[in-house]
């Protein structure tokens, strides 16, 4: 199982946060837009635009942050961050 914490941050602050849950051993990169889109549904706000660099980081550093100006609509936080949760 994958889980992945999702969180939009305003000041450095958290505002919105959540757990996801992915039934699988390993996490499949061609899905990887459905995984954010359904978090974000989730979360109640836009999809933002998602780049190469984006699942290269989060593959790499186990993380990855959206900015503002990732997202093509209007946001009312400053970050939103998708963080991996090894399991132990």
């Amino acid at each position: 199982m994958i889980r992945i914490w999702a969180k939009t941050l305003k000041k450095q602050k958290i505002v919105k946060d959540m757990e996801y849950d992915i039934n699988a051993d390993k996490m499949v990169w061609s899905l990887f837009f459905d995984v954010l889109s359904e978090i974000c549904n989730t979360l109640d706000i836009p999809t933002p635009v998602l780049l190469k660099t984006h699942i290269l980081n989060f593959a790499k550093y186990n993380f990855v942050s959206f900015d503002k100006s990732d997202f093509v609509e209007t946001v009312d936080f400053d970050k939103l961050w998708l963080e991996f949760i090894k399991n132990k």
